[in-house]
């Protein structure tokens, strides 16, 4: 068995939830590019560091405040923590380390306000979600996701200084978004989360009410997804985009409604979280290169 000594840079690099991490740094790239104004280039890359480092430095200490109920889940047993490979405190030391150096850089080199956002999220995810609602509530990942919500104000803070109609609207579309991506998961993995003894959806209120909330969910989420085109930061890529992306979204949605019982209700809930995370993705990417091609918003068009 692998012990502590043997841990090396990969264990560490897995610490950081680096799948995580990325859709993180994407979306608080989009934040900074759809921002009005310029940044240095280096300064950009700064702030993107800081926001990657930031998210795995929570990350980490997730995984060390976690390690007894990741031990028992199919889905974390494998983490260095449970695996003996890395120990709990040297987690909660690199997390900790992490944390702290991410948000002075930022405040240090780009902005004040893009370190408070940065030094929230970092307490919001680690001490609000982590340390208390995730075994407390089955509302843990809704209000929860407000940590993951908040990247894209953190870019759009590096470049203004400030912030906006614009980027709230995004972390309102990431919030909302949250919900009915978990919870797919969680109706696939309720075994897991019932013998950790977390209290996620389907383990306190059911199979059926999280499908009826997923649906609800995702029919506030469509609507919302498609609001930049109406605020006037949308252009035809994304409206396209968001229309039909949309329509999928709540396709699926539907079918995991439907079908309850057997393989059929565990292929719905896996598609709907496999698309939800292509439908983010692909909703700000159509926002990123709209404003890298130069093409107007549709509001310009009419």
């Amino acid at each position: 068995m692998a012990g502590y000594l043997d841990a090396d840079i990969a264990d560490y690099f897995a610490l950081l939830k680096p799948r995580v991490m990325s859709l993180v740094v994407f979306t608080g790239l989009v934040g900074m590019l759809i921002a009005p104004g310029d940044i240095h280039p280096l300064t950009a890359i700064t702030a993107l560091l800081c926001i990657a480092v930031g998210a795995g430095a929570s990350g980490a200490l997730n995984m060390w405040w976690d390690a007894d109920i990741d031990a028992v889940m199919d889905r974390t047993a494998k983490r260095p923590i449970p695996k003996g490979i890395v120990s709990a405190q040297s987690a909660a030391a690199f997390g900790a380390t992490l944390s702290a150096a991410s948000v002075f850089v930022m405040a240090a080199l780009v902005d004040y306000l893009a370190a408070g956002l940065l030094a929230f999220t970092i307490f919001f995810y680690v001490v609000v979600y982590t340390m208390w609602l995730k075994r407390a509530t089955p509302q843990n990942i809704v209000i929860g996701g407000l940590s993951g919500a908040l990247p894209p104000a953190i870019g759009w803070a590096a470049v203004t200084g400030g912030l906006a109609v614009e980027p709230l609207v995004l972390v309102a579309i990431i919030f909302m978004w949250t919900p009915p991506h978990f919870w797919a998961l969680a109706l696939v993995r309720n075994d897991d989360y019932s013998r950790a003894g977390v209290p996620m959806m389907p383990v306190v209120a059911g199979g059926d009410s999280t499908r009826t909330q997923i649906l609800v969910y995702s029919l506030a989420l469509v609507p919302l997804g498609v609001s930049p085109l109406l605020l006037g930061f949308g252009g035809p890529l994304f409206a396209l985009m968001s229309v039909g992306l949309g329509a999928g979204f709540l396709w699926l949605a539907v079918q995991v409604w439907r079908k309850r019982e057997g393989d059929e209700a565990r292929s719905a809930a896996m598609r709907l979280f496999g698309f939800s995370i292509f439908y983010l993705f692909a909703l700000f990417a159509s926002l990123l290169i709209e404003r890298m091609a130069g093409l107007a918003p549709v509001a310009a068009w009419v």
